[in-house]
């Protein structure tokens, strides 16, 4: 399997989102070429909506190693909308789960889940 291992991540992993990533991956095994996908999938109430699960990794993807033997994948199409990203996970008052900071979204909806480029 080809992939892309980047001098400079695509997206940037805060400690906190990177924590929990590997919390929730050490639940349970999971198999050599399985990854957190980020992606971006089409829809949401502003046309493209962010995308956070396990996948096996694929030819041509992104990796990026957050140590511990858990790694990020990213798909190439997803790669253009998320580049100079940065991944944090939150759990104020304010709400609980990932957020994408990304520099490439003009406009975002109310809940932060949609964006359009």
């Amino acid at each position: 399997m080809e992939a892309t291992v980047s001098a400079a991540p695509l997206v940037a992993v805060t400690d906190r989102a990177r924590d929990k990533i590997r919390e929730i991956f050490g639940r349970e095994p999971r198999g050599p070429d399985v990854g957190v996908r980020l992606g971006v999938v089409g829809g949401g109430c502003s046309g493209l909506s962010y995308r956070i699960d396990f996948d096996a990794l694929k030819d041509g993807d992104h990796v990026l190693d957050l140590g511990g033997g858990v790694r990020a994948i990213i798909d190439l199409k997803s790669a253009v909308y998320l580049k100079d990203s940065v991944l944090d996970f939150g759990d104020g008052l304010d709400g609980k789960g990932f957020v994408f900071k990304n520099p490439n979204a003009t406009n975002t909806c109310g809940c932060g889940e949609s964006f359009s480029p």
